[in-house]
């Protein structure tokens, strides 16, 4: 029996079959992906093929191929990767600017990890009904910078409604997995896009401006009147970029990449050596300084004890 799996608590798999069938699955001890290390071996987005034993008891056998997913190092800092989701036609991450901030070097983490694995990202920027002067003009320069780039920004406030109605367009026949820091309100937006859900929404904490967990599981709901899906997931604190050589890493940000074409050394790391045009791009302001720190941040990765969760 054939089915995708809507719904992953950590132990049990919701798949919903051909025949709109919702059955609750679980995965054998010894199941494992090939060559794969990840915590978690089945995602929400598979398609799975599953056996019932004469117990009446659900297993998923086989995993089919997948388009894409969106990975991340998971967080006991082990060798062991995160899928968040799988089969994606693209992603909206979800960002503020303030209450809390979502550091810039999170958003590009997120967009190159995206990036090599082939999944669009939109940038969603939420509260903007918050914000301030100074918070406005902010996120006034980082759209442009990431439009720029080439990533399709939206501002919106989940909690009054405005830009909502410009998200559920770019929503339709899509499977979107929505993602980022906790307490940026994806649970709001969810709400505002699909009220029927009321998922549960949870509070800031003002001492800190850190976001507290609401979602602890992943799931993918239908949108009403239309094939296509949003996949809610747990709000994340850290990024941890997973598998990624040194060399790879420039490709995964398009403007770097762009620019290392006219380095005078094929293998450049951007770092130190003589005529490369990544850092004369970012003295010339063609690459923004915080893209480049990032870049960075994430070569820093190869050394674990300069690891940090708040990337």
């Amino acid at each position: 029996m054939r089915g995708l799996v809507i719904k992953n608590t950590g132990s049990w798999y919701t798949v919903r079959t051909e025949s709109n069938e919702l059955i609750e699955c679980k995965i054998k001890g010894n199941f494992r992906l090939k060559g794969s290390r990840s915590t978690n071996p089945v995602a929400v987005g598979d398609y799975v093929h599953i056996l019932q034993n004469k117990e009446g008891t659900a297993f998923i056998s086989e995993i089919e191929d997948r388009k894409n997913y969106i990975v991340r190092k998971a967080a006991n800092l082990s060798k062991q990767s995160h899928v968040l989701a799988a089969n994606l036609d693209q992603c909206m991450l979800i960002v503020t600017v303030n209450y809390p901030e979502t550091s810039t070097t999170f958003i590009d983490r997120f967009l190159a990890s995206a990036e090599a694995y082939r999944v669009p990202v939109k940038l969603i920027f939420n509260k903007v009904d918050c914000y301030g002067e100074d918070d406005l003009r902010y996120l006034e320069g980082l759209m442009h910078l990431y439009t720029t780039i080439g990533y399709p920004c939206f501002s919106v406030s989940a909690l009054t409604g405005e830009g909502v109605d410009a998200i559920r367009n770019e929503l339709k026949g899509c499977v979107t997995l929505l993602s980022g820091n906790s307490g940026v309100g994806k649970s709001t937006l969810i709400n505002a896009l699909m009220p029927h859900l009321n998922v549960k929404t949870g509070e800031i904490s003002y001492s800190h401006n850190k976001g507290m967990h609401t979602t602890t599981f992943s799931e993918m709901f239908p949108l009403p009147e239309d094939d296509g899906y949003i996949i809610d997931t747990p709000g994340i604190k850290g990024f941890g970029t997973f598998d990624m050589e040194e060399e790879e890493v420039g490709h995964y940000f398009k403007e770097i990449f762009y620019h290392s074409q006219n380095c005078r050394y094929g293998n450049c790391t951007h770092t130190h050596e003589p005529g490369c045009a990544v850092r004369q791009a970012v003295e010339e302001h063609l690459i923004s300084e915080s893209r480049y720190t990032s870049y960075l941040s994430m070569l820093d990765d190869k050394n674990e004890e300069k690891y940090r969760s708040g990337y």
